[in-house]
């Protein structure tokens, strides 16, 4: 099963995101099960010099472990394919659209994928409550907010609405469905006890509970993996995705968004999806590495890795 014989595997982790810490749990977890299936990895921490860390390495392909900005939106894509390195999960384009959540909304709401309503948000803030608000461009719910009234508003302290987006509130079972390598794993049903699946309730231990596969009908679970399969299709995303999407009355999903990079920790999703489908957490992150693109174009580019 390990493709990657005799390859020498960096793990990028770190970075300089609001979810350095997230991205380190995840890194970390990944290099152990990778050299858990006698594969040459080793952790890379990504800090300031990440051309200098990358050139240093002489490592032959790179998993990407790294979320939010400058790690999950296409930029660490970017500068692996100029250094000629091949990389795990989606390229540079899917990357860049998913992390634009109101990019990513236009896409899949053009192929006929329901999403939520957008509430239009002036300078004094969204001409409706209650409401979701989030940054237009971060991950793992960082910023993610429910609010009841303009006063909740305005204790964001929010200096540019223009990068923030706000949704009308659907209610319904919340349900993240990873797909690897193109098929849907069994959906897992998110409760959390707060009532919201912010930051918080997504990494602090007992703050949620899961249930896996959701507790749903048969046929529901059906459609919510087909909605899945379909919204990384027409977003491009290569690898292991996670479709985040609430099924509403009537058993119709409703696609919040596409994370090109899920989270590998002890409470994430995309493990519990596979530990039900029969896939343990070693051999899930050697399905990823197998499928890193080692296909890239080669390059002529002034000081890049030979």
């Amino acid at each position: 099963m390990n493709g990657m014989a005799g390859k020498r595997v960096g793990v990028l982790m770190g970075g300089i995101s609001s979810e350095r810490e997230i991205s380190l749990k995840s890194g970390r977890a990944m290099l152990e099960a990778l050299l858990a299936r006698d594969v040459a990895a080793f952790g890379i921490d990504l800090n300031e010099d990440w051309v200098g860390q990358l050139r240093e390495t002489d490592m032959d392909v790179a998993v990407i472990a790294l979320h939010g900005r400058w790690g999950e939106d296409g930029c660490v894509q970017g500068l692996l394919e100029i250094l000629q390195i091949p990389y795990t999960g989606s390229g540079v384009m899917a990357s860049a659209l998913c992390m634009h959540k109101r990019l990513c909304k236009a896409i899949l709401e053009k192929a006929g994928i329901k999403t939520p309503v957008d509430i239009l948000i002036m300078e004094d803030g969204p001409i409706r409550y209650p409401v979701i608000v989030k940054p237009v461009a971060e991950g793992s719910s960082v910023g993610l907010h429910m609010l009841e009234r303009a006063d909740d508003w305005r204790a964001l302290s929010i200096d540019d609405a223009g990068e923030w987006m706000a949704e009308m509130p659907v209610k319904g079972v919340e349900v993240a469905v990873s797909v690897l390598n193109g098929k849907a794993l069994p959906p897992v049903e998110v409760s959390p006890k707060s009532g919201v699946y912010d930051f918080d309730a997504k990494y602090t231990h007992g703050a949620t509970d899961y249930f896996c596969p959701a507790r749903l009908p048969a046929e529901t679970l059906r459609l919510c993996m087909q909605r899945a399969e379909q919204s990384v299709i027409v977003s491009e995303c290569l690898g292991a995705p996670r479709v985040d999407m609430i099924v509403a009355d009537g058993g119709e999903p409703v696609v919040l968004e596409v994370n090109t990079v899920p989270g590998m920790t002890e409470t994430s999703l995309l493990p519990k999806a596979a530990r039900a489908a029969g896939i343990d957490f070693p051999d899930l992150c050697l399905h990823m590495l197998n499928a890193a693109r080692l296909d890239a174009p080669k390059l002529n580019v002034v000081g890049a890795a030979p």
